[in-house]
């Protein structure tokens, strides 16, 4: 007893006013904590809102190609040849500041979150999606109003914008060659093909520059990958590994990538000859075969996504070689193939433009994407990584 008694005695004083302080405060502290928007957004933005930028430049490229005088007969021409220039360069300003704005969002993400860039670098969807801005920024300059191809800028700036491009290839497709094809049977999936059109869309800016040489080493080396890209894409998409439901969209890559290699062979050669009609016959049909088949992508337009993009720009690329087509045939149903594909491509553009302006809010939603993760995990499987690119 007298041991307990003479151990010292502990009080334990409580302020209630700074228990009510904290209490206060402490959600506040909690809410600047959680809500960190440059972080925020940083984190949740990744390359495949490049799809946005990929879309309106080709639609630019479109435009001016449509816009451009020609000796054609027919009204339809002659009625985007009269065309105010005004309305041209507002769609091409637009497209550069999307362009602008997105790669100075993820050149910030590459200096702040440079473990998610990371991550979207070993990424099966996400490696794909960092061949966009390049494309984009391509694509863009072909589209220029005050940038002459045979200028000393347009070639600094198309050689600029072709090295990332191939350093990419030198990363994917030796990984392809180097560990065997079974890595390229787990990783495959119909975004790869933006790899392949990278490649095309060099060739095309090359040979419009009249650099025959590099066009057509940048030619060959998309079209063969293509190929291979097309055989194994073609046996395993039915299989367990297929895409989830909301990146369906994606399919639709399968009609870009023929018609940019039948626009690129056409600026290479010169002229629309067999191989050209040959590949545009080709994305012809794979537009034909997706578009019967709408049940494919029922589920996947319940909720807008940024993969809803997918659809722009290949539905462009398509006008775009039916305009080259029109334009080396004769008779009216190449005319007026060209007049459909174009309408069909300008009104997706123009209604995912205002969708995704109405769900701005929805895009950087953080519901929708975890900024701890990232919108790029590698996991074992296809189905259950691709689905966070989205």
């Amino acid at each position: 007893m007298a041991e307990k008694q003479s151990q010292p005695q502990i009080e334990i004083a409580i302020d209630v006013n700074q228990i009510s302080c904290r209490s206060t405060t402490l959600p506040h502290l909690e809410a600047s904590i959680i809500e960190k928007p440059p972080s925020s957004v940083l984190s949740k933005f990744h390359a495949g809102y490049f799809r946005i930028s990929l879309s309106l430049c080709s639609q630019a490229l479109m435009w001016k190609t449509l816009g451009d005088p020609v000796d054609d007969p027919h009204a339809f021409r002659q009625v985007f040849s009269m065309l105010p220039p005004t309305a041209f360069a507002l769609l091409w300003s637009l497209a550069l500041f999307t362009l602008l704005s997105q790669s100075v969002l993820y050149i910030l993400r590459c200096l702040f979150r440079f473990q998610l860039v990371k991550k979207e670098f070993f990424h099966p969807v996400g490696v794909n999606y960092l061949f966009a801005p390049w494309i984009s920024w391509l694509l863009l300059l072909q589209s220029s109003p005050f940038i002459s191809p045979s200028s000393i800028l347009c070639q600094t700036l198309c050689c600029a914008f072709v090295v990332p491009v191939l350093v990419l290839d030198v990363k994917l497709y030796g990984q392809w060659f180097t560990k065997g094809p079974w890595l390229l049977w787990t990783m495959a999936n119909p975004t790869s093909q933006i790899s392949v059109i990278g490649n095309l869309v060099g060739a095309m800016a090359a040979a419009r520059m009249d650099w025959t040489e590099s066009a057509v080493f940048m030619f060959s080396l998309g079209i063969i990958h293509y190929l291979v890209l097309f055989v194994t894409l073609y046996q395993r998409l039915s299989g367990s590994n297929s895409l989830p439901e909301m990146l369906t969209p994606t399919f639709f890559m399968f009609i870009a990538a023929p018609s940019m290699a039948s626009l690129a062979w056409c600026s290479i050669s010169g002229r629309l000859d067999v191989a050209s009609k040959m590949l545009f016959f080709l994305s012809l049909f794979l537009f034909f075969s997706l578009v019967c088949r709408p049940a494919l992508f029922k589920k996947s337009m319940r909720k807008f996504s940024i993969a809803w993009w997918a659809y722009s720009f290949p539905l462009t690329v398509l006008a775009l070689a039916s305009t080259e087509y029109a334009q080396g045939v004769t008779g009216n149903i190449a005319h007026t193939l060209m007049l459909l594909l174009t309408a069909v491509s300008v009104l997706v553009t123009f209604a995912l433009l205002v969708i995704t302006a109405l769900s701005s809010n929805i895009l950087f939603s953080s519901k929708l994407t975890n900024p701890v993760r990232g919108p790029a995990i590698i996991t074992s499987t296809t189905t259950t990584s691709t689905a966070s690119i989205s």
